[in-house]
This record gives structure tokens, sequence and C-alpha cells, in this order.
């Protein structure tokens, strides 16, 4: 009986390399023996996992699906081997880490310096957007994300939690009067985040028992954060962000935070979400630790 695990190896040459040949030149093998062993496979599962043409060879839609499975397998015993052949992993490579903008600037990369200085045979690899973005499409070893999320196939670990603020500039306050209840704000410049619809451009909610919303309206909308605190701090109008954005204008008096009838949103949490594999490489387990730790407070 042929090994599985061979057949596995030779099935990621072959899709690599696109010819079988080229696998089994790369495996050390005749190029009967990996046909064999590709043979195999397709007895064991009953399908069919690879298109022969004269010029290339090429994964059916079973055959990829069946290869996304075998990396994850071939990965983790790559791993396993490692950890028995050495007392501890060394984290090293590459890290490919992306997180949203102004989190990713304000939160994450002021912490990079101690992270490196922990993992000196790590290499680190900043992507800041705040769009959507697939890991595995797109090649990122974890992703930073913020707010509710929604069902996938990735794994999120929950890393701080977000509260939010409602604010405006002392100058604003003075010139427009300070709103004591929520349904006071619909008279005010409210500047809308595009981003969210929960503290977006045309209404903002609020938490508690009777959990609220109040219409609101203004006359700059952005799909930054940051811009809209700077806007705010200048006296524009009022803002509604989370604390990790407004903070430091708060403690230097260029923010006050309103006190408001309604409590505001918890905007989510600070997750890490990495693609589905059983036990991720070490670089990102190291990662999701040291962030976990140094955000969670």
């Amino acid at each position: 009986m042929l090994d599985r695990i061979t057949g596995m190896q030779v099935l990621a040459r072959v899709a690599a390399l696109g010819s079988l040949s080229g696998a089994a030149r790369a495996l050390g093998m005749s190029q009967t023996m990996a046909t064999k062993h590709i043979a195999a496979l397709e007895s064991r599962l009953n399908v069919k996992l690879l298109h022969r043409s004269t010029r290339r060879v090429t994964l059916t839609d079973p055959g990829r699906r069946y290869l996304e499975s075998a990396e994850r397998i071939l990965a983790e015993l790559d791993e396993a081997e490692t950890l028995a052949s050495r007392e501890g992993v060394e984290v090293s490579g590459t890290l490919r880490l992306n997180a949203p903008v102004s989190f990713g600037t304000r939160a994450i990369a002021p912490l990079l310096s101690d992270f490196s200085r922990l993992h000196p045979a790590l290499s680190l690899h900043l992507g800041l957007t705040d769009r959507y973005v697939d890991p595995v499409e797109e090649g990122w070893d974890l992703l930073i994300r913020i707010g509710s999320l929604e069902a996938s196939s990735m794994i999120a670990r929950k890393l701080a939690p977000c509260p939010t603020a409602v604010c405006a500039a002392p100058a604003y306050l003075a010139r427009e009067g300070t709103p004591r209840r929520i349904a006071e704000l619909a008279g005010h410049n409210c500047l809308g985040y595009t981003l969210s619809r929960r503290i977006g451009t045309r209404r903002w909610d609020f938490g508690g028992p009777g959990r609220a919303s109040v219409a609101v309206s203004g006359s700059i909308e952005c799909n930054n954060g940051d811009a809209l605190v700077t806007a705010a701090a200048g006296g524009l109008g009022i803002v509604y962000q989370p604390m990790f954005l407004v903070a430091d204008e708060i403690a230097s008096g260029r923010l006050v935070a309103l006190d408001l009838d309604c409590p505001t949103l918890d905007f989510g949490s600070v997750y890490a979400v990495y693609p589905a594999d059983r036990r991720p490489p070490a670089k990102v387990r190291a990662a999701i630790d040291f962030f976990s730790a140094r955000l969670g407070g």
C-alpha cells in the first residue's frame, strides 16, 4: 500500500510545478512512482484529482479542495517534526500582519519594536487597510480586526474590548451648547463615519437596557476616524468614535467626552483573526499571545 502522506506531497508538487515529471524530480523519485502515488489517491478518494494535457497538468475542482486540506496536514506534520526534534520552536521567518489604518497606526505600530526585540529572528510585514481582507487569498498570516465579526471559516481570538465615546471640542460646546440627551444630537453637527452603520452618517446607536438610536447629520462624512477626530478637535462638530482614537485628545483637554442620558455602544472587540488551521504556526501564536497581553489592558 502506497504512503498517503507521500501522495499528498506529490500532489502538492504537481500543483506547484504543473507536471508529474517535475514533481518526481523535486521529490527524488521516478515519474512512474509519482504517477502511482496520484493513482492511489484517486482510487482511495474515488475522484479524479488531475487534468492531464500534452503541455501541463492541472488540478480538478475536487483536486483543489483536497489539496487545501492536504497542505494543512503537511504543514502540521512539518511543525510536529520540528517540535519533536527541538525542545522549543524558534519564532522565525516573516509574519504578514494586517490591521485597520487608525488602530494599526496608533495601537499596533508602537508595539512592534518590543515584539521584534522578543523575536529577533522574525521579520514583520505590516499592512494597513480598513477594507475587507481575505487572509488566504491575499497571503496574510494574521489579521487584527475590530467590531462584531460575521460568521466565517476563520478563527478569531478576542484581544481587547473596544469602548467608545461621544466627544466635542470645548470651543464647539461653548458656541453650540452641550447636549445632555441623545435626542439633542439631532440639532448638532455630527461628523459621520462612513464605514459604520451603528455610528455612521445617518444614525447613531446607543446601548444600555433600552438601546436607542438617534438620527444625525453633519457637514463632514469620512471613512477615516482619525480625520474626524482631528476635525472635531478643531471645533467643527461632534464625533462618536472608539476610545483608542479619542483618549489622548480627552486627556489633553482638546476634546470633552459628553455625559449623555444613554451609554455609548461597546464597539465590538479587537480580534486576532487567522485561517482555520488546527495549529497555527509558531510566529502566529507568538504574535497573538503578545498582542493579547499588551492590548488586553
